[in-house]
């Protein structure tokens, strides 16, 4: 959908800023000079320049041979090849004919990574907004077609088979901005005035999106400071005595982000929410989300006496900006909590600048 001034939104984001998120949240983080280019561009050109890059990676990797892999084919034969599959070839009587039914491995250029490249030639090619780097697009695309790639994007499953090992690891940038190229044509599909069909859906995505955006943020902009960043740290209980029956029964506690600051200061651990930070009363005004509060005590108090600064540890609710602005900050028992908002509305400058404050706040 648009806003009154064209510019287009999802929901109330708009989405040169769920392109911002898209980008921490890639595995394009890995590689820091690409990255570093690519965050520091003007945000509306983030997909044509996603694009370009894409397409110089699959004309690198076409001078030099895509990478090949092996696929499993069954098929009926005069002769042997792999192994044959009796019931198949009994049941048909292929015997009799002079044929068997066997199962065998493919050397082939039609991989799952090569598929999820043809995939995304194709869509940036309806995405971008130059002309000749849309046509370049469909020309490597149609390329892949007549080398033998087929058509669809690859499973999850198909794609976590097709290992990358160290002997094809120059396939591992073209496939990060492949996959980042899928992510940022989804937005741009549906055109209209309606918001997305399946509300809950759509809060699944952008919530988990949200927190590996803040995530790959402090990896790419606090790391480099010295900072230590942690993501979906497993916290355990301090249980003295527990009977038989309890034990694997006590709920897992996971945190999305932990920061260790590079001076030995206070440990921030950063609970990461796409919804509202506030919930109207029952009778009048608003409160803060109790099931929030109660989980971050959790969090902070059960770690205490485990490391050094343990029971002044800080926690942090981070939440997008849905109507209200909060930045808060109480102790209780000892440790800060903070509640803050970002307000994705705003431009991708400013979202930057408001999570590295947010982020490295001095408690």
């Amino acid at each position: 959908m648009e806003t009154r001034a064209g510019e287009r939104v999802v929901g109330r984001i708009p989405i040169k800023n769920l392109w911002l998120l898209m980008l921490y949240a890639s595995d394009l983080t890995r590689f820091r000079g690409t990255f570093e280019m690519l965050a520091d561009s003007e945000v509306n050109d983030l997909p044509d320049l996603v694009a370009t890059l894409l397409s110089q990676a699959v004309e690198r990797r076409m001078k030099r041979n895509l990478t090949r892999g092996y696929r499993e084919r069954g098929l009926t034969m005069t002769r042997v090849k792999g192994r044959i599959d009796l019931l198949k070839t009994e049941s048909a009587q292929y015997l009799t004919r002079g044929k068997v039914y066997c199962h065998f491995q493919e050397h082939t250029i039609d991989t799952a990574r090569n598929r999820l490249v043809r995939g995304a030639l194709t869509l940036m090619s309806r995405v971008v907004r130059g002309t000749e780097l849309a046509r370049r697009c469909g020309s490597l695309a149609l390329s892949l077609t007549r080398a033998g790639v087929g058509a669809g994007r690859p499973s999850r499953s198909e794609l976590q088979q097709d290992q990358i090992t160290r002997n094809d690891g120059a396939d591992e940038l073209m496939i990060a901005l492949a996959h980042l190229a899928y992510d940022l044509a989804l937005p741009t599909e549906d055109l209209g005035v309606t918001t997305f069909v399946a509300p809950d859906r759509e809060e699944s995505w952008v919530r988990r999106l949200f927190e590996k955006a803040v995530l790959g943020f402090c990896r790419m902009e606090l790391e480099p400071l010295g900072w230590r960043i942690r993501g979906g740290m497993k916290l355990a209980w301090q249980v003295a005595e527990s009977s038989p029956i309890l034990q694997g029964l006590l709920p897992g506690m996971l945190t999305d982000i932990v920061l260790d600051p590079p001076n030995g200061g206070r440990r921030l651990v950063v609970d990461t929410k796409f919804t509202s930070i506030l919930r109207a009363g029952r009778f009048s005004g608003s409160f803060l989300k109790s099931e929030y509060l109660y989980q971050m005590y959790a969090y902070l108090r059960s770690q205490e006496g485990l490391y050094e600064g343990s029971f002044e540890t800080a926690g942090m609710f981070l939440h997008p900006a849905v109507g209200e602005q909060v930045q808060a900050q109480t102790f209780i028992q000892g440790h800060p909590f903070v509640f803050s908002t970002v307000d994705l509305t705003a431009s991708a400058i400013e979202i930057r600048l408001e999570l590295r404050r947010l982020l490295t706040i001095q408690l």
